[in-house]
Formats: structure tokens, sequence, C-alpha cells
């Protein structure tokens, strides 16, 4: 005990030997004055300043030691704000996907009712139904397709919204799938007759393909952002394209009658020549009858040419389309103009005895793509298929009378 007074005792020694009294002398214009500064006053500045100096090193500490708390805590509220930021960015991002996705499936939806519509006559709900039920589709070959994708068979991790649009588009996946069973199984029909009629269908769908053309502008849907249709659909517009060409050659085929006539007096190909007795080659049918007889339209098509041609004498040609054209000779006179739509079995002509002629007949021939083809294979089709045939010319008629009204 005695030890510890003893050193605090030296400690004040030490202290107070720092502050000592001291006089200072200040002369003035000759005046000398003396200022005391004690050894006491010394010390209360001294304590004074050390107790200023002492606030301002725990004010400091205490900054420091705020800052070294709280920056934990800043750096935690940025983290979850940065969260916060990146969260929101995503649910951005998804609901323009969401809305993206809608858009394109209803760009889906109304080619869907388009192609329905026009080449089968339905029309759908504002939800797709599935073909094969009351009213709603085609039946043909719908039978035969499998099951659409129920509700189970989505993903039940989607979100709520994103369930919703994929079961419209499995929807819409199974309605793309039966529309083109029924389609193959039209076109199919189709081709069998074509085929009957001694023509080629490949051929047939592969010129009008070399046909189309026309500058690249992508699809874009309603989002405005590149898309597509799918590749089920793109199937299904492949197999529209194809039925659409086999029926309409069926209906241009000329199968009618081109007059009210029963003999035939030359058939096509070679033959000896009426007036000079060489071999030559016939490249039409000829029809023998009084002059004047009707001559009528052998299919569907318009007047391209009213007129005379060498060896042929009055002629009148009809373009049936895809690529068929009859030629009508000898003719007496006239009951059609160029330009004028003209029905089957409507008349056209008269018959007669022009141009390179022994006597009054109807010279008639069918043209495929400019080249002469014999007409008789279509003037003996078959029962199935002309009914084949007058099935497609109702299609087709439906398809142009719904096209017209738009």
């Amino acid at each position: 005990m005695s030890s510890k007074n003893t050193g605090l005792r030296d400690l004040r020694q030490r202290f107070s030997a720092l502050f000592q009294d001291h006089e200072i002398f200040v002369r003035t214009h000759g005046h000398v004055r003396f200022l005391r500064v004690s050894a006491v006053w010394q010390k209360r500045v001294a304590l004074i300043a050390g107790a200023v100096l002492l606030a301002w090193a725990g004010a400091t500490l205490a900054v420091l030691v705020n800052q070294l708390l709280t920056s934990g805590e800043r750096a935690a509220i940025a983290q979850q704000q940065a969260a916060a930021a990146a969260s929101e960015a995503r649910i951005a991002k998804y609901r323009d996907n969401v809305a993206e996705t809608a858009a394109d499936l209803e760009d889906r939806q109304e080619q869907l009712e388009e192609w329905s519509k026009v080449h089968f006559g339905v029309e759908p709900a504002a939800v797709t139904p599935e073909i094969g039920t009351e009213g709603a589709a085609p039946a043909a070959g719908a039978a035969n397709t499998a099951p659409p994708k129920t509700t189970a068979m989505i993903d039940p991790n989607l979100p709520p919204e994103a369930q919703v649009l994929a079961r419209l588009e499995a929807r819409q996946e199974d309605f793309a799938t039966r529309l083109l069973t029924a389609v193959n199984a039209r076109a199919a029909k189709a081709e069998g007759a074509v085929a009957k009629l001694g023509l080629n269908p490949a051929a047939l769908v592969r010129n009008a393909a070399a046909g189309r053309g026309g500058p690249f502008i992508p699809y874009r849907g309603r989002a405005g952002r590149a898309s597509t249709l799918g590749k089920s659909f793109a199937a299904l517009e492949s197999a529209l394209f194809r039925m659409e060409v086999l029926e309409r050659t069926l209906v241009a085929i000329p199968s009618g009658q081109p007059a009210n006539v029963l003999m035939l007096s030359s058939s096509f190909g070679y033959r000896s020549d009426p007036f000079t007795g060489a071999g030559a080659m016939h490249s039409g049918l000829d029809f023998p009858g009084p002059i004047g007889t009707p001559i009528l339209a052998a299919a569907p098509g318009r007047v391209v040419y009213v007129g005379q041609k060498s060896g042929y004498g009055n002629v009148v040609e009809v373009d049936h389309g895809q690529g068929i054209l009859t030629r009508y000779a000898h003719l007496s006179g006239f009951t059609s103009t160029v330009g004028a739509q003209v029905a089957p079995g409507q008349q056209i002509a008269k018959m007669g005895s022009t141009g390179r002629s022994t006597g009054s007949h109807l010279h008639f021939e069918v043209r495929l793509n400019g080249v002469a083809v014999n007409p008789r294979r279509f003037l003996e089709a078959k029962a199935d298929v002309l009914e084949v045939k007058d099935d497609a010319r109702q299609r087709v008629g439906s398809v142009a009378a719904v096209r017209g009204a738009r």
C-alpha cells in the first residue's frame, strides 16, 4: 500500500515539476511590465486542453466504431437491393416472354382459323376445338390421329399463366395434326385421280412450287420479334399447297364433251394426212358434225384467244389454269370473247370447216404446259375419278367464294 502511495506521490511531483511559476517582462514605449504565469494556471489550462483532446478522441473513436458496426448492415442492405433489382428484371423479362408467347399463339390461332375456314368451311371457336368433334372439323382421316395432349402432360412446375399458354399450344398442335391428316387424305384422293388420268402428280406439284418467289420478309409476330409458326404448321402449309395444286388440276382437266356428237373421225397420234396421205402427227381429236353445231367448254376457265391460226382456221382457246389449255378449231363462228369466264358445257363457238379441213368437224386439243396430250384420257375418265373431281370442284368453288367475300 505504501509503495502505491509512493508511486502516486512521485507521479504528482513529476507532473507538478512540469509547471513552474514564470514571469514575463514586457517593454512597451519605455515602460516595463511583469506578467506572471503561475503554475496553477498552467495546470488548469493543460487539464482543459487534455479534456478537450480526450473528448475529441472519444468522439472520433465512437464514429469509427459506429462505422464499423453499420458497414456490415449497409453491405447487407445493398446486397438485398441488388437481389431485388435482379428479381424485378427477371420478372419483367418473364412477363415479356409470356406476352410474346401469347402474341405468337394468337397468330397461330388466326392462321389455323384461316386455313380451316378457307379449305374446309369450318369456323373454329375462340379456343381451337379438336378436329372430329361435332361441327368443328372435317371428318376425313380424323379418327386415326393421336389423342391430344392433356393437362397432366403440362409441366406442373410452370407458373399458372405459363400453364395456360402451354395448354393452348398443345390444343393448337393437336388441331394442326388432325387438320394435316384430313388434308393428306384429300390430297391422296386427288393424287390417285390425277394419276389415273395419266398425269404425274409429283411433277404437277413440283412445277407449281417452281412458280413461287418474292422478296424475303421475315415473319415477325405481334410482339415485333422474328418468329415462326413451327414445324407442324410448316408441314400443314406444305400439305395444303399440295392438296390445292392437285384438286385445282382435277377441276381444270377437260372431262366434259366439247360437242354433243357421238362419232370420232380421227384420234390423237400418228395418222395418214387426209390431204397428202403421208404420215403425220395429229395433236387432237376430230368430232364430225353439221355446220353450226354448238361447241362447248370442256372445263371451267377463261377464254384467252379468239381468232384464226394457220392450219386451224377459226380458233377459240380456253385457259383452265394449272398449265392446262384447250383449243377448239375449224370453227364457223364464235359465241365468246377474249377474257370471258366460261363454265363447263357453256357454248363458246360453232362447228365449221375453216382452215385445213376436209369437212365440217371440231378439232379438239388439250395442251399441258404448251405440249399437246391425248384428250381421250380426260374425256373417258371413269366414274370414281369424276366423283373425286366433282368433290374437288365443290371445295375449290367454296374456297373461291370465301376468298372473294373478303
